[in-house]
């Protein structure tokens, strides 16, 4: 059996347009990079707070042999009423199907309870992980947060709930225990992902208008976190970090002296920023005294001209 077997296996996906945010967001959340779409780790993360993993693997058994593997399955005694079994099937990994189907049966036989194929309450599953055999319970994401479409107040150019949720993140590097800051919250995209995830977020818009459409949708899904009505400049108090998605395109009448005004005042506030600019900005980041220890930038899906640029920054010492 392989000793590197950690506590959780986990599945990514994503389009292409965003891999480098998946790496980026993998790296802050589980300390690494994840490779070919899979990771394994002992942190216990929630699918549904990341829109890049799609399922975590709970191991329960692993094995070389297949037969020791269903001996350790039965010794769990593990029980559980509408349950079902899958067996994903990942590179490499050339057992039939009518294979895959008689060891899924093998399994069933071993789980106390009346299985339930179309609407399980429980799922468990069967794969071949470098060269072991490896069962557990799947979690998977519920898109309970794809009900943020449907937010009452939104405008074209709000970044996307799968970028939103990296940036929480790696803002907090999934420590719910972080005060985090959405430093140009807009009608509050970001606020939305970090309210479903559990995360302390507070937003600071300075368009009374755009203000009160962030209000509208926190109350529309009944989330409670803060949004201050402020120039960022006039905020106080301290936080563990900051994202700022700066504004830009025809929507938008920022200069370059506003870019610097909102970066230098949020230096006030925290040691740590996740910005995202669809220009470089790396001189503006040194200037405040901050260093860029990560980037990466993600293209919109069927514009190959048109990408936002992400900086992780940290104060310099």
């Amino acid at each position: 059996m392989n000793s590197q077997i950690k506590k959780h296996l986990y599945f990514f996906d994503y389009h292409q347009t965003e891999r480098g945010l998946c790496k980026l967001e993998s790296k802050y959340v589980f300390g690494e990079e994840v490779g070919e779409k899979l990771l394994m780790s002992d942190l216990a993360f929630d699918p549904s707070s990341s829109a890049f993993v799609k399922k975590r693997l709970d191991i329960i058994a692993t094995s070389t042999d297949y037969k020791p593997l269903l001996a350790l399955i039965e010794e769990a005694s593990i029980a559980a009423e509408g349950f079902k079994v899958e067996y994903l099937v990942l590179n490499g990994d050339e057992t039939g199907y009518p294979e895959r189907l008689n060891k899924l049966r093998d399994i069933g036989f071993r789980i106390e309870g009346i299985p339930d194929y179309h609407n399980p309450q429980t799922s468990y599953a069967l794969c071949l992980y470098e060269g072991d055999w490896v069962f557990g319970k799947l979690i998977k994401d519920s898109f309970d947060w794809h009900k943020h479409k449907q937010k009452p107040c939104s405008y074209s150019n709000s970044i996307s709930s799968s970028i939103a949720k990296a940036l929480v993140n790696i803002a907090s590097k999934a420590n719910m225990d972080r005060r985090l800051l959405d430093a140009c919250c807009g009608v509050g995209t970001i606020m939305l992902e970090a309210c479903f995830a559990g995360y302390r977020i507070e937003g600071c818009e300075i368009n009374c208008k755009i203000y009160q459409d962030a209000r509208e949708n926190l109350a529309h899904f009944k989330y409670s976190a803060i949004v201050h009505r402020s120039d960022i400049k006039d905020m106080d108090g301290r936080y563990d970090a900051a994202i700022i998605d700066l504004p830009y395109n025809l929507l938008s009448d920022a200069t370059d002296a506003d870019v610097m005004h909102i970066i230098a005042s949020a230096t006030q506030l925290t040691d740590r920023m996740v910005i995202v600019s669809t220009a470089d900005i790396a001189d503006v980041i040194s200037h405040v005294g901050f260093d860029t220890v990560d980037h990466c930038s993600v293209r919109k899906k069927g514009k190959r001209t048109f990408a936002r640029r992400i900086y992780v920054c940290e104060r310099k010492i």
